[in-house]
């Protein structure tokens, strides 16, 4: 059985272009025999904390020296982490604030991001420790067009998810959405084309 991750960051519940599909995808990676078992984290409904001195000085601590106050600082990043660690795939659903991601995926990036848990410093420089996975971004946007000079969501995406070892990573666009009235359809058709990798 595979385990899908879904991660939905978009302010609005209603009328979500990215919840849209990223429940889509979801529903059809289980038809395509992706797994069984979902989780679904909304950053909308409840926003990750932001990092304080405190976290950052906890984090840096040593496993065996931490306080009971610094290890409760921290529980829910080691939640946050233990869910993508257990999950097979990732859906990331990624509506384009202001030419970037959303503040609330921002902080979940902050909080998964951990040296020691997800990556970890060697010789050879940084080494991403959650590997073998699988990560859809389902990007949505007003006017920002995917993959040009001014998208600093998708870039910024995949290389911080290759930084803690999630290097296959897919995208499924609808931008340019007020001046394109097919983007929709068009992210759609690519959901319902994807089949189950050999």
């Amino acid at each position: 059985m595979t385990n899908i991750l879904r991660i939905d960051a978009s302010a609005r519940n209603d009328g979500s272009t990215t919840r849209q599909l990223s429940g889509q995808l979801v529903n059809h990676l289980l038809e395509q025999g992706y797994g069984a078992k979902v989780v679904h984290r909304d950053l909308a409904l409840t926003p990750p904390a932001l990092l304080t001195e405190g976290w950052v000085g906890a984090n840096f601590t040593d496993d065996a020296d931490r306080s009971d106050e610094q290890k409760a600082l921290l529980a829910s990043s080691d939640e946050l982490i233990a869910e993508l660690e257990a999950a097979d795939t990732i859906v990331i659903g990624v509506p384009v604030y202001n030419f970037a991601i959303p503040a609330a995926l921002k902080a979940w990036i902050d909080l998964i991001a951990r040296a020691r848990r997800t990556f970890r410093y060697t010789q050879a420089g940084p080494e991403g420790l959650l590997t073998g996975k699988k990560a859809y971004l389902v990007v949505a946007s007003g006017g920002v067009p995917v993959g040009s000079d001014y998208d600093f969501a998708t870039g910024y995406l995949r290389h911080v998810l290759g930084f803690v070892g999630i290097t296959d990573v897919s995208i499924i666009a609808a931008d340019q959405q007020m001046m394109d009235g097919e983007a929709l359809n068009r992210a759609t058709a690519a959901i319902g084309e994807l089949k189950q990798a050999a």
